[in-house]
């Protein structure tokens, strides 16, 4: 009875050393530009739900850094509006998700942000597709549509 107890811990325990193995080493189908500039597009959109995200001179100022020149001057000499320009709404989402993202070349990037609203009956989902751009070593927002 030991020895069988013994011999069915031990395969346990094999199984859970494959499935570690054949989990951990899923390929990563995505190009080198879309990986780092993903890393780049989820700070961003990190930054901008974790502070206030109505669009004034304020908030403007403290994403540039984020932002290529051209889109931060855009932006800068926009007429006032209620609308988020980074989620196109006018209410604010409770949540993100980074989707697919399309390389158009190794400079230039495309991807989807999945915006969520949730309350106590629905869960609505929206998107964006925000562009970005590498600019020296870092990869910065260009553009964002609806």
């Amino acid at each position: 009875m030991q020895n069988c107890l013994r011999s069915l811990c031990i395969l346990h325990c094999a199984l859970c050393i494959v499935a570690c193995i054949g989990a951990c080493s899923i390929p990563n189908l995505e190009g080198a530009e879309c990986s780092e500039a993903r890393d780049a597009v989820r700070q961003f959109y990190s930054f901008h739900f974790g502070n206030d995200m109505r669009p004034t001179a304020e908030s403007l100022k403290m994403r540039e850094r984020f932002l290529t020149p051209e889109l931060a001057s855009e932006l800068k000499y926009a007429p006032p509006s209620a609308r988020d320009y980074f989620t196109a709404t006018e209410q604010a989402p409770k949540t993100f998700k980074i989707g697919t993202c399309e390389a158009s070349d190794p400079t230039h990037t495309r991807f989807q942000v999945q915006l969520y609203w949730r309350d106590d009956i629905e869960t609505v989902q929206k998107e964006v597709h925000a562009e970005a751009v590498k600019t020296g070593d870092a990869w910065l927002i260009n553009k964002v549509s609806n």
